[in-house]
């Protein structure tokens, strides 16, 4: 009884999958896609880099936002004390300390 030997050879594999038509058609698409298309992997990489930095960002501004709400509020419910507090303003005749 003879048993055939069968051996994994990787480059003849890659071989017949490189000159293979379909394979060598798949590989310079693949090559394609990666370094020479306007949207390479360069540049998504780029991109997802610039949105993440965007996204931060507008948390940023989220919060600046609220706290420029939380501001007018005050300022709409009492003028004077805000007038004092931000723009150290004071009536005839008082006089102002400013501690720090």
């Amino acid at each position: 009884m003879n048993i055939p030997k069968t051996v994994f050879n990787g480059s003849a594999l890659v071989h017949r999958l490189i000159f293979n038509k379909y394979g060598l058609v798949f590989f310079v698409f693949l090559i394609w896609m990666l370094f020479f298309d306007s949207k390479n992997m360069f540049v998504q990489y780029k991109l997802s880099k610039q949105i993440k930095a965007l996204e931060q960002e507008k948390k940023e501004y989220v919060v600046k936002y609220k706290n420029v709400l939380k501001e007018k509020h005050d300022l709409n419910n009492d003028i004077e004390k805000f007038a004092r507090e931000k723009f150290f303003m004071h009536k005839e005749n008082e006089v102002v300390f400013i501690l720090k």
